[in-house]
């Protein structure tokens, strides 16, 4: 069959510049000039750092490949300035996990991968501990038992990164990972790194959050996705959420809502992050939906 001869290949395009005029004007007509069909497109201006984001998704016919449509592209992002990424639409990001002791996130990421709900790849699960073992296993994937102490604690995470880099890992999702990463391995993993944490933080910080939370008498349960930065649970924040309790949950529901919340609000960082919906925009995000 004949390249000409096979479907539409779809990609996807995501960029941010500072604003001018005429980017839209320069993006879609590169797009034209090489057969492409937008399938969707959404843009932001941002006022306050006079920055423009924009995602397309479009289809091309013929011979272009994304690194031939990057090498093309890259006539247009120098005229403005761009930082851009293009990537085939449905290429499955290639997502290394981490996890202590604490497997509910864990598992629905696992569970949605398998089904084809979350656009990503687990190469491998990464652990302190050996409770994650016998779940990773029953999917087929490796599992590595890293312990760390405060002796360890950089040849475990120079380990870490040997698997990042030979699994060629795009993202790393820590999913409740109970150990804080070093400044180093934070600028290492800057852009490609998720974190999910309660949303209590800092009103109820350290250990038992949801059962000082109880003593408290909450109203509201929720939690945060962001990605990793040197500064504690503070890096840019990617998806929110909240449920209401009330006074007739005890301890253990109260845990259980909100394990509920942190696996919904981290898979949903995760397969927009893997879609590519969220631009970094200094210490804030700009996510299409």
């Amino acid at each position: 069959m004949e390249r000409n001869d096979l479907p539409p290949e779809n990609y996807v395009l995501v960029l941010s510049c500072p604003d001018r005029p005429g980017i839209v004007h320069a993006v879609s007509g590169f797009l034209v000039e090489r057969g492409g069909n937008i399938v969707e497109s959404q843009q932001f201006g941002d006022r306050l750092t006079d920055r423009f984001f924009m995602r397309i998704d479009f289809l091309v016919e013929g011979a272009a490949t994304a690194e031939s449509l990057r090498a093309d592209f890259a006539a247009v992002a120098a005229r403005f300035g761009m930082t851009f990424e293009l990537w085939p639409a449905r290429a499955p990001y290639r997502t290394l996990i981490m996890v202590s002791k604490q497997l509910h996130c864990l598992n629905d990421l696992l569970f949605r991968a398998s089904t084809g709900a979350l656009q990503v790849e687990v190469p491998a699960v990464v652990s302190n501990h050996r409770d994650a073992e016998a779940l990773v296993r029953s999917y087929g994937l490796e599992f590595h038992h890293v312990p760390v102490t405060p002796d360890t604690k950089a040849d475990a995470e120079k380990q870490l990164m040997e698997l990042v880099d030979g699994t060629g890992a795009h993202l790393v999702v820590l999913a409740r990972y109970m150990q804080v990463l070093s400044d180093d391995l934070c600028r290492r993993l800057s852009g490609r790194a998720i974190n999910i944490h309660h949303s209590f933080l800092p009103s109820f910080k350290g250990a038992r959050p949801y059962h000082q939370a109880f003593d408290r008498g909450v109203k509201l349960v929720g939690a945060t996705a962001h990605y990793v930065t040197a500064d504690l649970d503070e890096g840019p924040i990617i998806e929110q959420d909240v449920i209401r309790v009330d006074h007739t949950y005890d301890q253990q529901q109260l845990v259980a809502a909100g394990r509920d919340v942190e696996a919904q609000v981290l898979s949903r960082a995760v397969r927009w992050h893997a879609q590519s919906r969220v631009l970094l925009n200094g210490d804030r995000t700009v996510v299409f939906r």
